[in-house]
């Protein structure tokens, strides 16, 4: 994923921002289930919710943008968070509803890889000097 130690220190800022954006996520998805949303729609609302903040750290500390933000950037975070979305959300409905898992242990594995593909988008296209 990274062959130095700034990629390291970069993907433990991305981790860092991301706790902040998982509490959010987890604490709005548990809450909105907990009253009766279906989970899929809870899933949308509760990551959604994460957003804003993470493009602001990651853009700011993590990825340490310095130009202003630009709309076509604001695009590609939009669309690589889409992916990660979609990607944690087709996982979650496998998990949970295919194989059985318990709703928590889907939601935290589904998690998990949405960070992989929403670290190297922003890495590797949302977040570049150009």
């Amino acid at each position: 994923m990274f062959n130095n130690k700034p990629g390291a220190a970069q993907f433990l800022r991305f981790c860092a921002v991301g706790v902040g954006n998982t509490v959010v996520d987890l604490t709005t998805f548990f809450g909105l289930t907990l009253v009766g949303m279906p989970y899929l729609l809870a899933q949308v609302l509760s990551y959604s919710a994460g957003v804003a903040n993470s493009f602001f750290f990651n853009r700011k500390w993590t990825f340490r943008v310095t130009h202003k933000a630009s709309a076509l950037e604001v695009i590609k975070f939009i669309t690589v968070n889409g992916l990660s979305l979609l990607l944690s959300s087709g996982l979650l409905f496998i998990l949970h509803d295919v194989t059985h898992l318990q709703l928590w242990l889907s939601k935290f594995s589904a998690t998990g890889g949405g960070i992989v593909v929403n670290f190297l988008g922003s890495r590797l296209w949302v977040f570049t000097e150009s």
